[in-house]
């Protein structure tokens, strides 16, 4: 996301004030400009269409992302990686390969989940997304998706003092005192919502900014309820986080794909490279990512 920032010099020796209303009128002026630089929307960001790429042989696409440990990170040596930057990589290689392209990555990273959303929405041209995004239909009607890359299960979990419940009309019981810690604007806010409704009417929902976040905050104490991808679950647990996974809860319905804006001229391209040489999902190269960033066991569960 291109913000517009303004620098302004405080601390410049002025030699002559020989008239207060001069100070009064810059100081007026100076938070005039900051008031309006705070207010400003920014722009919605653009880049090269397909279209325009292959007439010039070149071009810059812009891929924003929200951080997620294994799928888009910075590693140790300071490299942003992840199994869906590294996707992305890979489709930007079999474009300059398979078309005789010189396409470069400009890379955006968003921490909100909804404001990453909105901007891949009111973007144009070529840019995409990732933050394991599910496709629905009622989405499919403001952004478009490439074919999945991963089906999800949505993992319902409390703190380990609370007992797994065994049907899902036990949480009325088993959660109650409990408050909702939801990321918002996913559907998993959705999913919290319809239990609130219909079987903890008094609970309340709170918002953390991050997975890590709600992670974090759901092993700090008994006092929320939340749903993390599979995945999430899957390494706190491994990190020995005091988290019960209740699997009468989940939901393993969900894939995950890349987003583009709904006029996209790119995602026919997306849907090629996904299908070329039997599918990109079946390839050594897909599976060495998976394993690579999320370990051997998660992939293998996800693969399957």
């Amino acid at each position: 996301m291109h913000l517009f920032t303004v620098d302004l010099i405080y601390n410049q020796p002025i030699k002559k004030a020989p008239d207060m209303k001069i100070k009064f009128t810059v100081l007026s002026l100076s938070l005039l400009i900051i008031t309006a630089c705070g207010t400003e929307q920014p722009e919605p960001i653009t880049n090269n269409s397909w279209e325009q790429v292959q007439q010039m042989g070149e071009g810059v696409v812009t891929l924003a992302y929200v951080p997620s440990d294994g799928f888009s990170y910075v590693d140790e040596d300071g490299r942003l990686t992840g199994v869906t930057i590294e996707l992305v990589r890979d489709f930007v290689d079999y474009v300059n390969v398979q078309y005789g392209m010189s396409v470069s990555i400009d890379y955006q990273p968003i921490e909100s989940f909804s404001t990453f959303y909105e901007t891949v929405r009111d973007a144009s041209g070529g840019v995409f997304g990732v933050a394991n995004v599910t496709i629905t239909e009622e989405r499919k009607e403001e952004i478009a998706f490439s074919p999945p890359y991963m089906t999800n299960i949505a993992t319902l979990i409390t703190h380990n003092e609370i007992p797994e419940i065994s049907d899902f009309d036990e949480i009325g019981s088993a959660f109650s005192g409990l408050e909702a810690l939801a990321f918002e604007g996913t559907l998993h806010q959705d999913r919290l919502e319809a239990i609130i409704e219909e079987h903890l009417p008094d609970a309340e929902m709170e918002f953390a900014h991050s997975n890590n976040e709600i992670i974090e905050r759901v092993s700090s104490g008994n006092n929320y309820f939340a749903y993390v991808d599979i995945y999430n679950y899957w390494r706190a647990a491994n990190d020995d986080a005091p988290l019960q996974r209740h699997s009468a809860g989940d939901e393993a319905s969900e894939q995950f794909g890349i987003v583009m804006p709904l006029n996209s001229d790119w995602h026919h391209i997306v849907e090629r490279f996904f299908e070329d040489e039997g599918g990109y999902l079946n390839t050594d190269r897909y599976r060495y990512l998976m394993e690579t960033h999320l370990g051997e066991e998660l992939a293998e569960l996800l693969l399957e």
